[in-house]
């Protein structure tokens, strides 16, 4: 009972950390939580850790680097190992459908391929040579996106809603973000993939997730464990309830329990994330117009010395042209229109 207890006390804890840090990420409160555990933190750390600890975010989150594909591919084979090992043929004991069993298999096809797109495409980098086309992909909303606005360190023109990424050193066209997992930036030309790729993932951990459990369910019902009764602390004898049997199942299977756990807090999390692409998809914006549209617009009544009217807030995505284009415009990234006219 005590370690059912514990886990799920980590288990809510990192919920509640992943829920704060969504809400707050577009405030202040954010830095200030922030800087105040960096304080606490800095009393209990040693210093030559302190003076590495920079260093090793800076290679982690602001160079490209492979630690996180190589992190992702080895998490994949560790799960996807201890369903072979035993679920799988646990299952294929308790007459499961095999179709049913294959199916994370498939998934994990499709995802890898995801996967490698996400890593070596394209995103849609802006060079000398195709500056001129993707000016002309966007209308400027002059808000968040000014015309005639040069990158400093690409020393290009900036087309509606590219950004300089400075991990990867180029700008890139309808910038999303920098995923370090797949190692690359997501733009216009490879978001699909990303989508695709986050899609998959999110299936096949569902999959697994439900697979572990209708096997432990059948089997607590097959062995009619759950009308045992068990003799508690006090000698008394008492009929198994559900912490009894989470309890007994760690203890007879704990890396399947293990498995469990992770694959189902991974559903949770990256099921949570998929809803919000789809949502900024949906609505033809991407992580960065997300994140800092509120405070260029606040920036911008401010210029402009008068609040800012519920019509310029209900139309302040231009971009927007109705469910249906928008998302085509993910699979189908958007031309100049010269070039659709050629078309």
């Amino acid at each position: 009972m005590d370690f059912l207890v514990l886990f799920l006390f980590y288990l809510v804890l990192v919920l509640i950390g992943v829920v704060t840090v969504c809400i707050c990420s577009k405030t202040h409160y954010l830095k200030g939580v922030v800087r105040g555990g960096a304080q606490i933190i800095s009393c209990i750390i040693p210093k030559c850790l302190q003076r590495a600890m920079p260093k090793l975010l800076h290679y982690l989150f602001r160079t490209r680097n492979h630690t996180f594909i190589i992190l992702h591919l080895i998490l994949q084979g560790m799960v996807y190992s201890e369903y072979t090992w035993e679920i799988f043929g646990y299952c294929r004991e308790l007459e499961f459908s095999l179709c049913y069993l294959l199916l994370p298999y498939f998934l994990l096809i499709i995802n890898l391929v995801f996967f490698t797109l996400s890593c070596v495409s394209d995103p849609g980098t802006i060079t000398k040579a195709n500056e001129l086309l993707f000016l002309q992909v966007y209308e400027f909303d002059e808000v968040m996106f000014l015309k005639n606005m040069k990158c400093s360190t690409c020393n290009l023109r900036k087309p509606a809603r590219s950004k300089h990424c400075s991990v990867c050193n180029r700008c890139v066209h309808r910038f999303d973000h920098h995923c370090v997992w797949v190692n690359n930036c997501i733009g216009a030309w490879n978001t699909r993939y990303f989508l695709l790729y986050l899609l998959t993932l999110t299936a096949s951990a569902a999959t697994m997730a439900i697979v572990s459990t209708v096997f432990l369910v059948q089997l607590v019902v097959l062995s009619d464990l759950y009308l045992e009764t068990y003799i508690d602390h006090l000698g008394h004898f008492q009929a198994v309830d559900i912490f009894f049997l989470i309890q007994y199942l760690f203890l007879t299977f704990p890396r399947i329990i293990f498995m469990l756990g992770f694959v189902m807090m991974l559903s949770f999390l990256l099921g949570g994330y998929l809803c919000f692409i789809l949502y900024l998809a949906a609505t033809n914006q991407t992580t960065n117009e997300w994140h800092n549209g509120d405070r260029a617009w606040c920036h911008y009544c401010r210029h402009v010395a008068r609040p800012l009217s519920a019509d310029t807030q209900v139309n302040r995505n231009i971009h927007s042209h109705g469910l249906w284009s928008n998302l085509g415009e993910v699979f189908l990234p958007a031309t100049a229109p010269y070039e659709r006219k050629k078309n």
